[in-house]
């Protein structure tokens, strides 16, 4: 019921490749095959409608698969990945997880919590008998907030056939955007390649490998690729796409790119947690500039905030405040400027530091440092001050070591020539500690590195 456009959509191109996984092939037949053995498995371990399941894993055909069969069996479904043993109580505690499963050896375990579900909007789903998905916050700029999906609802779109891509799945089993790819791509008879290496050198290796035309990544991938320079090593002559999100990306980033790969379109994207992934048009290759569209999908600035109302937005949130206005629209709390239709994202209102009156955006001093070639990371942030309300930090990370004294009088001269005086950092910190999450986008909040 709920996955017949994926099955129909299986069943036409059987004996095509479907995934790529650990150096083995498995056509669609397989993932049809696996799909009808974890059904059997959920019905053999008495798993009833509108159960709240984790999946405590990463992206492989079994994983796929039973994601598959929860859907069709009206379970609400919490993923998560590579998260430690206190967080991850903190999750089942807030999703009321009833069950949670793994595999051990590709094999599929099931460990009863015996959880009481009170939670309202559980029980809405419940009620309507549709699948749900819980997806938490990365927590890079704050405490993980997690929202509730109807899944029929996020599903719906992939009954539209769009044109798919040899496409590695790199973005994570417990994020949106990497479900999306990995539904877009299957729902399309595309091919799936898999992996749970995500160093640039593997990456690079597996695109030339495999022969891999769309790359989904975050601007902090791409900054890390280009630094180990491992692109150097391969043939990525495949590569036709490169789509990019999830945090905002610094400028010099992408004109360094745009260089070094002019033939390769360079995709912005947006999505977030509580409302899916919106399709997009950059502007050009080079341009921060894009429009915001797709079926169901409605958009207006309020006081420079954008705000969006969408088939696919979530139900709510299970341990925050409601985030919607009064007339039904997602605050999403992202600063924009607009021009001819094209958005373009400044940054999370909360990011933004006040320094005498002045609103300064990270990202754009971020931009700035970046041009410096010792710089590996930068993460800019705002320090109260009790003349100017804040001032202006920077944590550095820096490629090589180097005269820490020298380095900080170097980036002050640089910086004058290229920022404001306000919009230069007063503070600058060195730690060879990387600042990006598992998610790889970077660490807004430098107290929490979920």
């Amino acid at each position: 019921m709920f996955i017949d456009i994926f099955l129909k959509s299986f069943e036409l191109k059987k004996n095509n490749e479907a995934i790529i996984w650990n150096d083995n092939t498995y056509y669609y037949q397989d993932i049809i095959n696996k799909i009808n053995y974890f059904k059997n498995e959920l019905k053999k371990n008495n798993i009833q409608p509108g159960t709240v399941i984790s999946i405590d894993g990463s992206f492989s055909p079994s994983v796929i698969a039973l994601m598959f069969a929860l859907i069709e069996n009206q379970c609400i479904i919490l993923p998560i990945y590579k998260i430690n043993s206190s967080l991850k109580n903190q999750f089942y505690g807030i999703a009321g997880v009833e069950i949670e499963c793994f595999f051990k050896n590709d094999k599929l375990v099931l460990n009863s919590r015996n959880k009481i579900v009170n939670h309202n909007l559980i029980k809405i789903l419940k009620k309507k008998k549709h699948p749900g998905l819980i997806l938490f916050s990365s927590g890079s700029s704050g405490k993980p907030k997690a929202a509730i999906h109807d899944f029929s609802l996020l599903l719906d779109k992939f009954s539209v056939k769009r044109p798919t891509y040899r496409t590695l799945n790199f973005l994570l089993f417990d994020h949106w955007g990497g479900l999306n790819t990995m539904f877009h791509v299957l729902a399309n008879q595309g091919t799936l390649i898999l992996t749970d290496d995500r160093t640039s050198e593997n990456i690079c290796n597996l695109i030339a490998k495999y022969k891999i035309e769309l790359l989904p990544t975050s601007p902090t991938f791409l900054n890390l690729m280009l630094v180990s320079e491992s692109y150097k090593k391969y043939n990525l002559e495949s590569l036709k796409i490169i789509s990019y999100g999830t945090e905002p990306m610094p400028k010099t980033i992408l004109k360094k790119f745009t260089e070094i790969f002019p033939n390769i379109k360079m995709q912005q994207t947006y999505g977030l947690i509580e409302i899916g992934v919106l399709r997009t048009k950059s502007e050009s290759n080079d341009s921060l500039w894009l429009k915001l569209g797709g079926e169901g999908i409605e958009t207006r600035v309020v006081d420079d905030i954008l705000q969006i109302k969408s088939n696919s937005t979530m139900l709510g949130y299970l341990n925050a405040p409601n985030p919607f206005t009064s007339d039904g629209w997602f605050i999403t709390q992202d600063k924009v400027q607009e021009k001819n239709g094209f958005f373009k994202i400044l940054g999370r209102e909360s990011d933004i530091i006040n320094v005498g009156g002045e609103k300064v955006y990270p990202t754009e001093i971020e931009a700035v440092i970046h041009q410096m070639n010792e710089v590996l990371e930068v993460t800019v942030y705002g320090m109260p001050n009790s003349i100017l309300g804040n001032i202006v930090c920077a944590k550095i990370r820096l490629i090589a070591d180097q005269d820490h004294n020298i380095f900080k009088i170097k980036l002050k001269e640089f910086c004058k020539s290229k920022l404001k005086k306000f919009m230069i950092p007063i503070k600058i910190i060195f730690d060879d500690k990387q600042q990006y999450n598992y998610r790889f986008k970077k660490i807004k909040n430098l107290n929490n590195e979920l």
